[in-house]
C-alpha cells in the first residue's frame, strides 16, 4: 500500500502548518470581535492582523479588505450595478469573459439583460477586439475577468483589459482565486478596481474569502445586511477562525511563492513531456502564459468521467475539465468557449500540483497514465477493427 498522490491543488489544497496552528489558536479565543471588552480585543486583534496580510499579499490598504465566506461570496458582493471610482461611473450592465467561474457568469445583483459576454481566443484568452467593441456599444460597465482561469490554468492579460475598460468609463473586477501563492500579482499590476480572492486555494481552511476594493471605489452595496461588521459592508460575526487562518495561509504562501512557483514550474513540465508521449495528446492552452502548476489535456478516446476513476483507482486524485451537474459529466464551458469541439471537451481531465508535490508524485501519475493510454489505444483498435 501507497500514499495516494494528490493532484487537484486547483480545487482545493491542503491546510498548511502555519493555518492549522493559527486557527488552533483563534479556537482558544471565546469573545466576539465586535466586543470591546479584553476578550472581544483580543478576537479582533486576530483578525486585523489577517486583514493586514491579506492587504499587504496584494498591495491594499487593509480597511478595503472585506472577508466573507469564500469566493463565491466575494464574486457575487464584487458584481455590484452602480459602483464607480472618481470620475468614472457608475456601472450600469456587466461584462464578463466566456471562461469566468460559474459564480460569475451567474450575474450577482445584476439583471439578466444587463450582462453581455466576452469571446475568448483558442488559447483561453480574453479577444480585446471584442472587449473593445462590446464596450463601445453602451453604458459603462463593470468587467469581470480572472487573472488565471480554474481549467486551463491560462493567465489573462488583466493590465490590457484594465487600460481598455478604464478609456471606456468603466471598472474592472479580477477574480485572482486561482492565481493568489501561485503567480505574483497585485492592484497596481493589474489596475484592478475590484479584487476576489479564496483562503482554501492558498493552504488555507474552506468557508473564508476576501473581496479587495481599490482605493476610491464607491457605490458598494453588502449583500448581507444586520449589523456593521466589516465597515458596514458585511454584516454577521466574523468567522475568525477562518479569517486567522487565511492570514497565516497568506503570510506563508507569499513568503514561498518564488520558490515554490519555480520548483512546481520544473515537476508541471516533466509531468507534461511525459503525456505528451502518447500519440496525438493535447494540451489545452500550452501555446499561452499558464499557472506553473496546471496542465489540462485529453487524448483520442477519453472520457473524463472513465479516466478520473482510472486515476483515483491508481491512487491518483485528479479531477475532470468538465463541470458536473446531477451526476452527469456536462461539457467544460471553458472549452467550448475556446473553440473545441465536444469529443474534446469532454474528455479533458485536469491535473494541478502544489508545494507538497514530489517527483515521486508525478513519476507515479505519468505510470497509472500509462496504463490508462494503453487501454484507450486498445480500445480505439478494437472500434476501428
Amino acid at each position: 500500500m501507497f500514499d495516494r498522490v494528490y493532484l487537484d491543488w486547483n480545487a482545493t489544497t491542503p491546510l498548511r502548518p502555519e493555518a492549522k496552528a493559527a486557527m488552533a489558536a483563534a479556537w482558544e479565543l471565546s469573545g466576539n470581535p465586535s466586543s470591546v471588552h479584553s476578550e472581544g480585543r483580543k478576537a479582533r486583534r486576530l483578525v486585523e492582523d489577517a486583514r493586514g496580510a491579506v492587504a499587504a499579499a496584494v498591495g491594499a490598504r487593509a480597511q478595503d479588505v472585506v472577508f466573507v465566506s469564500g469566493g463565491t461570496e466575494a464574486n457575487a458582493l464584487a458584481l455590484t450595478p452602480q459602483l464607480r471610482r472618481g470620475a468614472t461611473g457608475p456601472v450600469a450592465r456587466l461584462v464578463v469573459s466566456a471562461i469566468e467561474h460559474a459564480s460569475v457568469l451567474a450575474g450577482g445583483r445584476f439583471p439578466q439583460d444587463a450582462i453581455s459576454t466576452i469571446n475568448v481566443t483558442r488559447g483561453g484568452v480574453v479577444d480585446l477586439q471584442h472587449l473593445g467593441a462590446v464596450l463601445a456599444d453602451g453604458p459603462p460597465a463593470l468587467v469581470s475577468a480572472m487573472l488565471a482561469n480554474n481549467e486551463t490554468g491560462a493567465i489573462q492579460p488583466v493590465a490590457e483589459i484594465a487600460e481598455i475598460v478604464h478609456a471606456a468609463g468603466g471598472l474592472l473586477h479580477v477574480d485572482a482565486i486561482q492565481a493568489l501563492g501561485k503567480i505574483p500579482f497585485d492592484l497596481a499590476s493589474t489596475r484592478a478596481d475590484v479584487v476576489t480572492l479564496s483562503a482554501h486555494k492558498i493552504g488555507g481552511p474552506k468557508g473564508a474569502g476576501a473581496l479587495v476594493l481599490a482605493e476610491g471605489v464607491e457605490g458598494f452595496e453588502a449583500l448581507l445586511r444586520g449589523g456593521g461588521q466589516e465597515l458596514g459592508r458585511r454584516a454577521g460575526t466574523e468567522n475568525v477562525v477562518g479569517i486567522a487562518g487565511f492570514g497565516a495561509a497568506v503570510k506563508a504562501a507569499i513568503a514561498a511563492l518564488k520558490t515554490d512557483a519555480a520548483r512546481v514550474r520544473e515537476l508541471r513540465d516533466h509531468l507534461e513531456h511525459g503525456l505528451r508521449q502518447t500519440p496525438e495528446l493535447v494540451v489545452f492552452s500550452d501555446e499561452v502564459k499558464r499557472l506553473p502548476n496546471t496542465v489540462l489535456f485529453t487524448a483520442p478516446g477519453m472520457k473524463a468521467e472513465t479516466a478520473v476513476i482510472a486515476f483515483d483507482l491508481a491512487g491518483v486524485a485528479v479531477s475532470s475539465g468538465s463541470a458536473c451537474s446531477s451526476g452527469k459529466v456536462q461539457p467544460s464551458h471553458v472549452l467550448e468557449a475556446m473553440g473545441y469541439r465536444s469529443e474534446l471537451t469532454q474528455g479533458a481531465v485536469r491535473l494541478s500540483l502544489g508545494w507538497s508535490t514530489t517527483a515521486t508524485d508525478v513519476d507515479l501519475t505519468l505510470k497509472a497514465w500509462r496504463k490508462l493510454a494503453d487501454t484507450l489505444v486498445k480500445r480505439e483498435r478494437r472500434n476501428t477493427a
